[in-house]
């Protein structure tokens, strides 16, 4: 796998002290509370009062390799604690970099969490948990993290991917690859852009709830105004259920996503904007050691209003019943 040379955008010091700054005071009544009720009401006032610097930083994804890494926030190591070994056992560690992380992704759009997912934090942790090492999810380690669009089974799934690295000894690389650079036959796209299979809820969400007759078949492509985007999750889709003749497309379209694949290995302050439309994410295998210093990434999923890049039929899908909790209203 290439490691091609990512889009990058630097934060410049100013910029960063006062993200900083402005995270430090969003915390300061809640004593570190990474997740107060009212907290919330806070960010975009404050997201508001941002430099041109940032914003100018945080513009949409410009280029078709779908994604960028914004560098130059500081992170301190020696103030972090150990790397939890579940997120629910995070607590209020690396709150500074919720709350930044809260404000970024406030410029770029409107954060969302899940109910199901994670006790419904608007920033999670991803950290590498005994007992999961070989599961599809944000807390293996010892497998590949298969390419996949982030909540690929929801309608309402992140139109951007927020990854900020606090840790990364390993030098673990996450790997990206954009719809936009790959080569299809025009009969492949026309294929895969019909409906045929549904796409699955991934481990991390408890109890979906079923849908009446089975689970609607979506299409992997979609022909948006300004080129192609993608609902793509091979995991947790059940390729068996199509014909020949489809499943040898998807596997056309996984081996093109893998042919123009990077690999991204960020150093703590690296923050990685994917746009999620476009992009499919995974991450490569490694040993965890589970003795607080492991990888660490915190993420946050953010929704661009107005914004159409997927099919109008997604509307009447109902997400298997997981509900997708704005920031603000």
């Amino acid at each position: 796998m290439p490691t091609a040379a990512v889009p990058l955008r630097l934060l410049d010091p100013d910029s960063a002290a006062q993200l900083t700054s402005a995270a430090h005071t969003l915390l300061a009544p809640f004593d570190g509370d990474p997740t107060p009720p009212d907290q919330h009401a806070h960010v975009p006032a404050a997201a508001a009062a941002l430099s041109d610097g940032v914003r100018h930083a945080c513009r949409p994804v410009d280029t078709p390799d779908g994604l960028y890494v914004l560098r130059g926030l500081p992170v301190d190591d020696a103030s972090l604690c150990p790397t939890p070994g579940h997120w629910s056992a995070a607590g209020d560690a690396g709150a500074l970099y919720d709350a930044v992380l809260l404000l970024l992704s406030t410029v770029l759009g409107t954060p969302i969490a899940w109910a199901g997912q994670q006790n419904g934090r608007f920033v999670h942790n991803i950290v590498p948990s005994p007992g999961h090492e070989r599961e599809q999810t944000g807390a293996s380690s010892s497998v590949l993290l298969s390419p996949h669009t982030e909540d690929a089974f929801h309608p309402g799934r992140a139109h951007l991917l927020v990854l900020a690295c606090l840790r990364n000894p390993d030098a673990v690389a996450t790997t990206a690859a954009s719809v936009r650079r790959v080569r299809l036959a025009r009969s492949d796209v026309e294929l895969l852009s019909r409906p045929a299979l549904p796409i699955l809820p991934d481990d991390a969400y408890a109890e979906p709830e079923a849908y009446d007759g089975g689970p609607p078949p979506v299409p992997t492509l979609w022909a948006a105004e300004d080129g192609l985007t993608l609902r793509f999750d091979p995991a947790y889709t059940p390729l068996d259920q199509a014909s020949a003749e489809h499943r040898a497309a998807y596997g056309r379209l996984a081996d093109e996503l893998a042919r123009v694949s990077v690999a991204v290995t960020l150093a703590p302050g690296d923050i990685l904007v994917l746009d999620n439309d476009l992009v499919v994410h995974g991450r490569v295998p490694f040993t965890a050691r589970y003795d607080g210093t492991d990888r660490w990434l915190k993420r946050s999923s953010v929704r661009v209003p107005g914004r159409r890049t997927r099919p109008p039929a997604e509307r009447s899908e109902h997400g298997y019943g997981q509900a997708a909790l704005a920031a603000y209203r």
